[in-house]
């Protein structure tokens, strides 16, 4: 098990030079699935990507007590990362228009994290760490790399930046770190489950001579509270996403049925900003009265000055002149 996750021992050197050049590579396959809308090209660079070998060598070393270990870890994780966006800034600096979430579904899917995303993280999270400990399901970490994304969030961090787009860049990094914090925390509890022992002993034999240890408890500590502190913006985006949307659909419907007695169209329901929508409707050869409207909006429970209409006039020919 150390030597699946611990860059140390004869093949250190090995493995870091793997480490990096399956990110790089990752990197810019992610970067380029990212510009080119490609989801299959996005997964493809999930299943490159190494990234989940620093982290589990995180959970580990805590687990173990194994300072040397949790630094080069940290540091491959945190270098691994900036690493990561610069080559996404790099890419988007490619691109011909701007990469942002209002034009690119890849950025879209990971601006605004919540807690669906966390709860998929742990279960993912879970799941890695038990192929750690069980050789016989490690079968599974192709669809771990997957379902737990890693690198293309990172690289959405830099492509968005470049654009512009400052929200969906922070959105993607909130989602890696709450990624980064589901794997540590699940992996800690599946050790314990599975009594992976201090150092890997049986009992609590001391730690080979010379080597420093880190406090346990205080890296537990330190992995619980980095979950409480992702959880809170994440509940704060699902409860803001989710009074939009509802807010959202209510507007939609009593748009509907207002238009639906004045003989026009529905467009578009959009949300603009600071809880602002607009409506947008054609039909009739007039501005329409949008006193029924309001009426609507006000028994729904919606403020009608949050509601704007754009009335779009329309002319319909016949192709045969």
């Amino acid at each position: 098990m150390r030597e699946s996750v611990f860059l140390d021992g004869p093949k250190r050197r090995r493995k870091i030079q793997r480490f990096w050049i399956l990110l790089s590579l990752s990197s810019v396959i992610a970067a380029a699935g990212v510009v080119g809308d490609s989801t299959a090209t996005v997964i493809g660079a999930m299943i490159v990507a190494p990234m989940m070998l620093p982290i589990q060598g995180t959970m580990l070393a805590t687990v173990l007590g194994d300072r040397r270990n949790l630094t080069l870890s940290l540091l491959m994780m945190i270098g691994g990362a900036a690493a990561a966006i610069a080559i996404g800034y790099a890419v988007g600096l490619l691109a011909a228009s701007p990469i942002t979430e209002q034009t690119n579904s890849q950025v879209a899917a990971r601006a605004t994290p919540g807690l669906i995303d966390l709860l998929a993280a742990l279960a993912t999270g879970a799941v890695g760490s038990i192929a750690l400990v069980r050789k016989d399901i490690s079968d599974t970490l192709p669809g771990v790399a997957i379902a737990i994304s890693l690198v293309p969030p990172l690289v959405v961090v830099g492509i968005a930046a470049e654009s512009g787009d400052w929200g969906s860049s922070i959105g993607s990094l909130i989602l890696f770190i709450a990624n980064v914090a589901a794997i540590l925390g699940t992996g800690v509890v599946i050790m314990a489950v599975y009594r992976v022992q201090r150092w890997g002993r049986i009992g609590h034999q001391p730690p080979p001579p010379g080597t420093k240890t880190v406090n346990r408890k205080r890296s537990n500590l330190a992995i619980a509270g980095m979950l409480v502190l992702v959880a809170i913006p994440l509940t704060v985006s699902t409860w803001i996403t989710t009074t939009l949307n509802t807010q959202q659909a209510t507007i939609t419907q009593a748009a509907r049925a207002w238009a639906l007695t004045s003989d026009l169209d529905v467009i578009s329901v959009d949300y603009v900003s600071a809880l602002s929508y607009l409506v947008r409707i054609t039909g009739g050869d007039q501005a329409p009265d949008v006193a029924d409207l309001t009426d609507r909006l006000t028994t729904a429970g919606v403020d009608p000055s949050t509601v704007d209409v754009e009335w779009i006039p329309s002319v319909r020919m016949n192709a045969g002149g």
